[in-house]
């Protein structure tokens, strides 16, 4: 099955990062993955809450990355096997500028 993820960091700037012969993490490898990496990160919750999200984790990763991160082959490799792993879709859409995921 093919899977993908695109992130969209702006109207010319975007990144599909294909997982084509890549092996599945399981899910709680990618929730712990996310985990991780929004720590390290640094990154906010995005609800007044405090309450977190796998879609928002995922959101909010991917916004702190930006391009130099998304750009590295071996940590978008990782951060696209944790996102359709945590989020159980084959392919996934991070469109940074309207705060969204979509499948």
């Amino acid at each position: 099955m093919h899977s993908e993820v695109v992130v969209t960091l702006g109207p010319q700037q975007e990144f599909h990062l294909s997982l084509a012969g890549v092996d599945a993490l399981d899910h709680e490898q990618a929730r712990r993955w996310l985990d991780d990496e929004f720590m390290r990160l640094e990154c906010e919750p995005l609800r007044a809450s405090g309450k977190v999200l796998l879609a928002d984790k995922v959101l909010t990763v991917a916004r702190a990355a930006g391009a130099p991160l998304l750009a590295d082959a071996d940590w978008s490799r990782q951060f696209a096997r944790a996102t359709v792993a945590a989020l159980a879709r084959p392919v996934v859409r991070v469109d940074i500028p309207a705060m969204a995921v979509s499948f």
